[in-house]
């Protein structure tokens, strides 16, 4: 008989519960077959269940020696399938293992199919200002950074402007682009658009590709640089409520427009999410910082 698997519910890009993005994070102590990892995903039934395995790392030969990371695998599933990659899911993974006793340190390194992925816990403010008290206990207070690859994008047809429009409920659409990964870029002409859009996901699935960003500027008052909605209806799920890995294209594509690297960015879902977010020109790397909160705990017993 198969170990039963203890799982952990994390809200990924928000300070609150019920916000943001939330990830299933599996922690696997065997090999469960391909079969099992994607009907688990299906039961959990939200945007990403994500699955890590630890990497026994060899011990230093002497005292002297360098001590690595801890390094796990990570995969990422949708409710239909696998994915290359998914921003949230790490986040909500490597704040599970930050905070419990897995890991020590503030760097964890992931085995991924988009390659070796990083996630660093940058403690908030000095001190006396990284600790909250909950329950009588001290608790840290602390972002976590990813460091992702861009995702560049590339020019694409203007034919089918009506049809991203369409599904857009009639939103007008100033620039469109494509991105590697296989979804469509869609710029509006500002960030209240963004907001106001009356997504048709008829119209949506119809679309060639994966899915749909959109993307404008924030209103000059706000505190954002951009706002964003990730549509995704052939993933399993409408829309995904605050997605990094859609963010790995919007940076380096705002970048250009506004001569600037670093960001503060709004993903305008229902459920809404908040990153901060540099751009590493140089190394083409897009370093995602955000906070989470665990909202559950339970274990699969199958």
């Amino acid at each position: 008989m198969a170990k039963p698997v203890k799982y952990t519910v994390v809200d990924a890009f928000t300070e609150s519960a019920f916000k943001g993005n939330p990830a299933a994070v599996c922690l696997l102590e065997e090999e469960r077959d391909e079969d099992w990892l994607q009907a688990l995903a299906m039961e959990f039934n939200i945007s990403e269940t994500c699955y890590l395995t630890r990497i026994t790392e060899p011990e230093p030969l002497d005292s002297s020696a360098k001590i690595s990371a801890p390094r796990f695998r990570l995969r990422w599933f949708t409710p239909v399938k696998e994915v290359n990659l998914c921003g949230h899911a790490t986040l909500a993974a490597a704040h599970f293992l930050f905070t419990s006793s897995l890991v020590k340190g503030n760097l964890i390194e992931f085995i991924t199919l988009s390659g070796v992925l990083t996630a660093r816990k940058v403690m908030e403010g000095d001190k006396s200002d990284a600790l909250k008290w909950e329950n009588g206990e001290a608790q840290e207070r602390f972002y976590i950074e990813l460091d992702f690859p861009t995702v560049p994008v590339v020019e694409y047809n203007a034919a089918v402007v009506a049809s991203i429009s369409k599904a857009l409920n009639g939103a007008s659409v100033i620039d469109i682009k494509k991105t590697e990964n296989d979804d469509i870029f869609a710029v509006l002409p500002s960030g209240k658009t963004v907001v106001d859009i009356e997504p048709q996901f008829d119209d949506i699935r119809k679309l060639p590709g994966r899915g749909l960003i959109v993307t404008g500027l924030a209103p000059p008052d706000s505190e954002f640089d951009f706002f964003s909605r990730f549509f995704c209806p052939k993933c399993g799920f409408d829309e995904d409520p605050v997605c990094g890995s859609a963010h790995c294209s919007i940076v380096p594509y705002w970048s250009q427009k506004l001569g600037k690297c670093d960001f503060l960015a709004y993903q305008a879902s229902p459920r809404s999410g908040i990153l901060n977010i540099h751009l590493d020109e140089q190394n083409q790397r897009v370093l995602l910082r955000g906070k989470a909160v665990t909202v559950m705990e339970g274990c699969v017993l199958v």
